[in-house]
């Protein structure tokens, strides 16, 4: 890369810059019969014609939850147990007991891999732009759902998770009209790209590296680390928001997941911490060990 840096520090803020512009795919472990429930394997077209995978999980209601993902999971989760996806902590997440959970409370799903991710096809050259262009994904998700005969009249809640959650901020941001009638938005842990590489970069012991970054990141995928500053997208959300997110979280920091939930706008918004734990990962397993109080917060919102 085409920068002053030398030695160990460029070397890892480079493959970290490469870690996620381009990230590896993750495999789908399980389905959703492994948990007791029907699904239907669909595909459906991103706004810009990129091919999405995903399960339609049916439940006999007029309500659904549309889920994404986290990167590099899929829609199954994250096979974090695994040797050779080690950034978890040793923790595997699987998301098919919180589909069950909603399942069981009556709410249909549409959980869909995001572009590069799972078996949904490549976009942008296998790019992973942390939402900035992800969020093509979303808005197709909704298409989907409303010109589906049997959903398209379904009232819709959202559950996104990191760059899913980013890509909703953003297409938030470029195409509010096609939020309206979304009920609600649980956004788990969402990302400042700033605060992701240098927590990375302290993590290694190489903080003064974040130049170095900052020109392999542009250089791999044309976007600047503080294009990925999602505070800016915030104030484009009025839809009622569930912000979670690991206290301690290690990958990034408590002040800037509060600026992100400051700038809403939306009245009626509420903040969830978890606390006891400094694993990001913590934060993708939450509903699926406490389903519960995503349970209240859907069906609060009808």
């Amino acid at each position: 890369m085409a920068d002053s840096a030398t030695g160990m520090g460029a070397e890892i803020a480079e493959a970290i810059a490469r870690g996620l512009a381009f990230p590896e795919r993750t495999p789908i472990l399980k389905h959703p019969d492994s948990v007791g429930l029907d699904s239907e394997d669909v595909f459906f077209p991103a706004l810009d014609g990129t091919v999405l995978e995903g399960w339609f999980i049916p439940c006999d209601s007029a309500r659904i939850v549309i889920c994404n993902h986290f990167g590099p999971a899929n829609r199954q989760g994250y096979p974090g147990h695994l040797e050779g996806w080690n950034s978890s902590n040793g923790v595997e997440v699987d998301f098919l007991p919180k589909y069950k959970a909603l399942h069981d409370a009556g709410y249909n799903v549409l959980a869909y891999d995001l572009r590069n991710h799972g078996l949904s096809s490549a976009g942008a050259g296998g790019i992973c732009a942390t939402g900035l262009i992800e969020w093509r994904d979303v808005i197709g998700s909704l298409r989907y759902i409303r010109s589906r005969p049997d959903t398209k009249d379904m009232a819709i809640s959202l559950q996104s998770l990191c760059i899913g959650a980013d890509a909703t901020l953003v297409a938030m941001t470029h195409h509010p009209s096609e939020f309206e009638g979304v009920r609600s938005l649980i956004a788990i842990q969402p990302l400042t790209g700033r605060s992701f590489a240098e927590r990375a970069l302290e993590s290694m012991g190489v903080p003064d590296a974040i130049g170095h970054f900052e020109t392999c990141i542009e250089l791999l995928t044309s976007f600047q680390v503080d294009d990925y500053d999602m505070t800016r997208y915030a104030t484009s959300v009025t839809v009622p928001t569930l912000v979670v997110q690991v206290r301690d979280d290690s990958m990034t920091r408590e002040v800037d997941v509060q600026a992100i939930y400051d700038a809403i706008p939306a009245e009626d918004k509420e903040m969830l911490w978890i606390d006891g734990t400094p694993i990001r990962h913590h934060g993708y397993t939450y509903f699926a060990e406490h389903p519960q109080e995503m349970i209240d917060w859907y069906n609060a919102h009808p």
